[in-house]
């Protein structure tokens, strides 16, 4: 089974490539579900159709769905929830808005990921599509499952027979209700879980992430930071996705300015991930909305291109932390024509006539390039710890 992720910014039209996406895979045969974690929904309206959390067919071959959140989070941590409750509650006498305080950021969203892992056993498809919330909320959630079981295992180390025992005398002197098994239940659960998560999403020949922009530059700063943070995530994505790019005809006269600003962020585009497959979405002169309007622009982006397919599978960056080195995969480049310059927070990088740039990783802002060397097509870069005075 294939999973396909995008994500991106809001508002760049995440869900309307998706849905063609899935058209077009569904349009050759395959038995594709796609899905909606973003709690703004909107797929429903892609395809002019009412979904809800269970699966509803769209179309020969094609099923959608939109998980609802406040489902999946009581189905997943309602027994643990009940217990905080309880614990915010018991001095208040109800006069805290508890449900309220029991929101945290993330989580709901983390739940709704435990969708993707249920229908990945369930196993009743061949594609999996996912139209995740924007880009933020989706690397927080990616992060989740090593961050939270590690803060289960440190915080709530206590067992189930220590509750037995124990248990009693700690609520009697202390006034503090315990947890009972069921609280331990969830909590054996969601690690279970998260772990299982976490491995799904590192699987390189299941998964893969595609980051949807637009050709503007704040929208495209944002997608060069979602891509390096994910590739340093080691999370494969193997595709970027430009939408809405302005008609030559229509930028004339009035809008010639848009026309060269426009320009300059295409070839920012072409530096910024030229080992990765780009697809380019040109302005539509309708809504992107209703099966065959959906069916026309997947085949236009794709091509002959199969887009179940794993279009891009390799580690573009690599941090050793020890050795304060970043190594970029450049397969082709000969280090005799390698420049390498540091404009602020991007690296650029040029090959022959080529120009790649990046964004520095946080592990490496404030520091300066000490060196470099080129070896197995990777250009390992080695940092200070701190810039001298």
């Amino acid at each position: 089974m294939r999973i396909i992720i995008y994500t991106g910014k809001g508002g760049v039209g995440k869900t309307s490539m998706a849905a063609a996406t899935a058209c077009k895979i569904a349009s050759e045969g395959k038995k594709v579900m796609i899905m909606s974690t973003d709690q703004a929904h909107s797929l429903g309206d892609s395809f002019d159709v009412e979904l809800t959390k269970e699966p509803l067919r769209i179309m020969d071959n094609l099923y959608g769905m939109e998980i609802d959140t406040v489902y999946e989070s009581e189905k997943s941590w309602g027994n643990m929830k009940d217990y905080f409750k309880k614990l915010l509650t018991m001095q208040s006498e109800g006069g805290i808005e508890v449900e309220e305080l029991l929101v945290f950021p993330g989580l709901e969203e983390l739940f709704s990921m435990f969708k993707i892992l249920e229908i990945y056993e369930n196993n009743q498809y061949d594609t999996l599509i996912v139209d995740c919330a924007p880009t933020g909320e989706t690397l927080s959630l990616l992060k989740y499952p090593e961050k939270l079981s590690g803060f289960m295992q440190k915080v709530l180390p206590i067992k189930k027979k220590g509750v037995k025992t124990v248990g009693p005398v700690v609520e009697k002197t202390m006034k503090i209700p315990m947890p009972g098994e069921e609280v331990f239940d969830d909590i054996e659960y969601l690690m279970e879980r998260m772990e299982k998560l976490q491995k799904l999403m590192l699987n390189k020949d299941i998964v893969s992430l595609r980051v949807v922009t637009t050709p503007e530059q704040i929208v495209l700063n944002e997608a060069k930071r979602n891509f390096t943070c994910l590739y340093l995530y080691n999370y494969n994505v193997d595709a970027i996705l430009v939408n809405r790019i302005y008609p030559g005809k229509a930028m004339e006269g009035y809008f010639n300015k848009w026309n060269e600003m426009q320009e300059k962020s295409l070839n920012n585009i072409k530096e910024s991930f030229s080992e990765v497959p780009c697809f380019y979405v040109e302005l539509q002169d309708r809504e992107l909305r209703t099966i065959p309007v959906l069916k026309e622009v997947g085949d236009s982006i794709y091509g002959e291109c199969n887009p179940n397919d794993i279009l891009f599978k390799e580690d573009i960056y690599r941090i050793d932390r020890k050795e304060n080195t970043l190594s970029v995969y450049l397969p082709f480049a000969n280090k005799e024509e390698l420049k390498l310059e540091q404009a602020d927070d991007e690296l650029v990088i040029g090959v022959k006539n080529e120009v790649r740039r990046f964004l520095v990783p946080k592990e490496f802002w404030n520091k300066e390039i000490t060196g470099a060397k080129f070896e197995e097509g990777y250009l390992n870069i080695m940092f200070k710890n701190q810039i001298s005075e």
